[in-house]
């Protein structure tokens, strides 16, 4: 069953990978070392797991970075409103 699985894993990765935009790797190094252990861990799938773990530490960075862009933007944090010690 493996070696069905195998060659079908890897061409739906390498296809993945073509069609994909330009790199922007942001998590997916963290999450294929964890994604490795843990595929590695799970019954010896190490690179399906490093992949999968990519895809998620991309994901998981690019949710926090949109968290993080709304959070600064100019009058989110006061509600809009003019700060009372301005020119006074």
């Amino acid at each position: 069953m493996k070696f069905i699985l195998l060659p079908a894993a890897v061409a739906f990765l390498m296809a993945a990978g073509w069609v994909a935009a330009p790199a922007q790797a942001a998590g997916c190094v963290k999450g294929a070392a964890i994604g490795g252990v843990a595929g590695h861990l799970a019954g010896h799938h190490a690179v399906l797991g490093a992949g999968v773990g990519c895809v998620i530490g991309h994901h998981e960075a690019n949710k926090h970075a949109q968290e993080k862009g709304q959070q600064q933007l100019p009058g989110s944090s006061n509600g809009g409103q003019a700060n009372s010690n301005s020119g006074r």
